[in-house]
């Protein structure tokens, strides 16, 4: 019988709203005796915002303790490690109860997104304007279906991408370097993306 991962990410998504949290991914791979089901979660809105609140005063809580010095807060998924384990505990519960994953054995694994999260859904696009970007499209835009750079704006359904904000190495230097006067933006539609993560800035 077939895993029904929609399924599955609605039930994560309704025990993670009771614990004032969001699913940000859910993944299941593998087959036979060896299967695993990732779910990746941060804190809602609401809860990320009062992180960023307290992190503006001046005060580091634990979720801010380890990372790097400029690392903006809304980058945070603001997840702990208890955090994980309570929602691990209660949507294994449910998930075992609700027979989603028939047959052998799983390994669950509950985790943040990490700073090098994936984007899916328009608001997250939204959220993070401002940042780094590594997106491939289904379909070339300007020739290209790989691009690098900085995601000033998301609106009416398209990204811009600044391309001057990253320096390009080695053969794509030297092309960068022939197209720079002609183009520092390009325009993606949000249809047309295929798959897309942040960068990490340290």
């Amino acid at each position: 019988m077939a895993v029904q991962v929609d399924q599955i990410r609605a039930l994560a998504e309704r025990v993670a709203a009771s614990h004032s949290l969001e699913v940000v991914e859910v993944e299941f791979s593998g087959g036979a005796k060896f299967r695993t089901l990732r779910v990746f979660i941060e804190k809602d809105a609401e809860a990320r915002a009062k992180l960023a609140e307290i992190a503006a005063s001046g005060e580091a809580p634990e979720e801010l303790a380890s990372l790097p010095s400029g690392v903006p807060v809304e980058r945070l998924s603001g997840v702990t490690h208890e955090d994980c384990e309570v929602f691990a505990r209660d949507f294994g519960t449910v998930l075992d109860v609700e027979d989603l994953i028939p047959g052998a054995d799983y390994t669950l694994e509950v985790s943040s997104p990490g700073l090098e999260r994936k984007l899916s859904k328009p608001e997250e696009f939204a959220r993070f304007c401002g940042s780094l970007v590594k997106l491939q499209t289904f379909t070339a835009v300007n020739s290209n279906r790989h691009w690098l750079g900085r995601l000033t704006s998301f609106k009416d359904g398209e990204l811009t991408i600044d391309l001057s904000a990253v320096k390009q190495k080695g053969k794509a230097k030297k092309a960068a370097a022939a197209k720079a006067t002609e183009e520092q933006t390009v325009t993606i539609p949000f249809a047309n993306v295929e798959k897309a993560n942040l960068v990490a800035e340290i």
